[in-house]
Order: C-alpha cells, then sequence, then structure tokens
C-alpha cells in the first residue's frame, strides 16, 4: 500500500444517549463513513487517499465531524451528501469546502 496524499478521518465516537457532549455516532458518521469508503471505492483512489474512522475530535456539539490531513482542515455538521462535494474538491481539487469548514474558535 502506498503513503495516500491525503487522509480523512470520520469521527465514530459513541456516548450513551442523552449524553451532555452527544456523540457524532449519533449523528450518523456511520453513513457519512460508509459513503467515503463507497466513493474510494468507485473511485479508486486507494492510492491517493485514505479514509479512517477516529475516536472524538473534539467538537461533539457540532458533529458529525471529519478532518482532512495534511492541511488538518476540520468540517463540522457533515452529512452523507456532502461526501461527493468534499472528495470533489478538497481530496481531488485541493480547495477547502468552505461552507462545512469548523469555525477558527473551534479548531
Amino acid at each position: 500500500m502506498s503513503r495516500p496524499k491525503k487522509h480523512v478521518f470520520v469521527c465514530a465516537q459513541q456516548r450513551p444517549p442523552g449524553h451532555p457532549r452527544g456523540s457524532c455516532a449519533a449523528k450518523g458518521c456511520n453513513e457519512i463513513l460508509q459513503t467515503f469508503w463507497g466513493e474510494l471505492q468507485k473511485r479508486n483512489a486507494y492510492d491517493r487517499i485514505g479514509v479512517t474512522y477516529s475516536g472524538c475530535l473534539g467538537p461533539c456539539d457540532s458533529g458529525p465531524n471529519v478532518l482532512v490531513y495534511p492541511e488538518g482542515v476540520m468540517y463540522s455538521g457533515v452529512t452523507k451528501d456532502d461526501v461527493l462535494e468534499i472528495f470533489d474538491k478538497h481530496l481531488e481539487g485541493d480547495e477547502v469546502v468552505t461552507r462545512l469548514q469548523a469555525p477558527a474558535a473551534v479548531w
């Protein structure tokens, strides 16, 4: 396996129902992760892009959160419908999707 140019981390943190911080798992992170993996497969981008689930990335209340490296860009409030735009613009086009970018005060 080659070293990917970009690496996507999708928060998959689970907390009990009613937890004050909430969790990305309760907000649909699994669908987001599956959509990223499906798109990775469709584009046969394994040599360029890595997609991994992660533990808590921090701003739980604004999740689901997705973090893209090497740029260190965090996206918040991501839905499965946003994955194609992140793939097209950021992962393949090197353009940050500003409408989803976490505010500087958060990340």
